[in-house]
């Protein structure tokens, strides 16, 4: 009986002795403790975005209102820009390589939007729009000009949300015009007369620049083309060899070798910009999105002197181009696609939108043209010019295909030869079976 009561006594004791371990931590392991929760108000605070954009006004101007927006959000944007090319290049090699880190890009609709989607790359801008919890209705995509965001449209997917249109001008020494009298050019005629009129090389001074390296130049080339009656496809077929084309190539290349600088054939916009803003040519025609490279007295010798101009007429219309130039996009590999969605929504909205068209960067929101902060960017005259030119443009600067590059550098090279005085007709007739044999792959 003894021994019985002397077990039941340790046996209490035991148990006594591994209750104090537990409580003295022992094995067992302490509660996890729980994630922090983001704020209701701020649902991805913490997520980082990569931005890779262009080295572009647009940009420029929107990198100040960032903290703005890191603040709101909570979200950290890592914004890169490169040169136009370099971008183009860039994108190109990581989102073939399937990378997930980038989260929001610009784009080139009119340059890169076909190839892009056939390659699987954005993601369908639809699936954000569409959504009422991801889109609130004072958003409102009806507020973006049509044709803006129809250029952004591939088939039925909304790959971007357009930022920045322009159209095709005149820029124009507007104290050497009212100086000699001269009328500002309305007509080819008129503009080679004034070409002729001002030209003087003796002098370092240049009756007209504009695009003549070989890629670049063929944006500027095709309101030249337009206004000939002319295209680059017609009816599906390559159009590069008619009369009008010709015409077109013959006119352009002689303007500027008869009264362009030396060494146009290896100018882009900002070589020719630089020429006029130097204050070395009277008159320069390229879009209107880069008149602060002329007009602002910081980039500008000429700043003040700087007039505005409907581009000419041609002998068969007056047909400037109109065209969304850059969108702003979302990667389909990107893990941050919400996140990514919120930065595109702030950086597109009307508010962010007039902030940058009011420091001279023209926008696609109707309602942003119709307000005095989206006009006072701009001088008066530019204003009235792009309204007109809007209402006239032609909604694309270059061939409308996939092997869009391939097909710039096809048109380019007539552009060359007609610049150089070579034979143009020859020059055309090879590019067409050469465009055309593109569109044949294509099919």
């Amino acid at each position: 009986m003894r021994k019985l009561r002397i077990s039941v006594a340790v046996l209490v004791a035991l148990a006594l002795l591994l209750t104090l371990l537990s409580g003295c931590g022992g094995s067992s392991k302490p509660p996890a403790a729980e994630t922090p929760k983001a704020p209701a108000d701020k649902p991805f605070a913490g997520v980082s975005l990569r931005f890779v954009a262009a080295n572009h006004p647009w940009t420029e101007s929107l990198r100040p209102l960032i903290p703005e927006f890191e603040q709101k959000t909570g979200i950290k944007v890592n914004l890169e820009a490169y040169f136009e090319d370099q971008l183009t290049q860039k994108l190109t090699v990581e989102l073939t390589s399937g990378t997930s880190t980038i989260d929001v890009f610009m784009q080139r609709p009119l340059q890169e939007a076909k190839q892009f989607q056939k390659n699987g790359w954005y993601e369908n801008l639809d699936n954000f729009l569409k959504d009422p919890k991801k889109t609130p209705a004072d958003y409102d995509p009806n507020d973006f000009f049509p044709s803006a965001l129809a250029s952004e449209r591939v088939g039925t997917a909304l790959t971007g949300i357009p930022i920045v249109t322009e159209q095709e001008i005149l820029y124009y020494r507007k104290d050497l015009f009212e100086k000699d009298k001269i009328k500002v050019p309305t007509t080819w005629q008129e503009l080679e007369a004034a070409a002729k009129h001002f030209h003087a090389p003796d002098k370092g001074f240049y009756g007209i620049v504009s695009r003549g390296q070989r890629s670049p130049a063929v944006t500027q080339f095709s309101s030249y083309l337009y206004g000939f009656g002319g295209d680059f496809i017609k009816d599906g077929k390559a159009a590069l060899d008619t009369p009008e084309a010709i015409a077109a190539f013959k006119f352009y290349g002689d303007l500027l070798r008869k009264y362009g600088p030396p060494g146009v054939l290896n100018m882009s916009w900002p070589q020719a910009a630089a020429i006029f803003a130097q204050g070395k040519a009277a008159m320069w025609t390229d879009a209107n999105s880069l008149y602060l490279n002329v007009a602002d007295p910081a980039k500008s010798q000429v700043a003040d002197k700087v007039g505005f101009a409907m581009f000419p007429a041609g002998p068969a219309a007056q047909k400037p181009y109109s065209v969304t130039s850059w969108g702003i996009s979302i990667p389909s590999t990107s893990k941050n696609k919400d996140a990514a969605w919120e930065f595109v929504k702030w950086a597109t909205s009307k508010e962010i939108s007039g902030k940058i068209q009011a420091k001279g960067v023209p926008g696609a929101r109707k309602s942003v043209w119709d307000s005095e902060q989206g006009k006072k960017g701009f001088p008066a005259q530019w204003v009235e010019v792009a309204a007109k030119s809007g209402a006239i443009g032609h909604p694309y600067d270059r061939p409308n295909v996939i092997a869009v590059g391939a097909s710039r550098d096809i048109v380019g090279d007539v552009i060359t030869q007609a610049i150089e005085g070579k034979d143009v007709a020859a020059a055309a007739k090879k590019a067409n079976a050469q465009l055309q044999e593109l569109l044949d792959k294509e099919k």
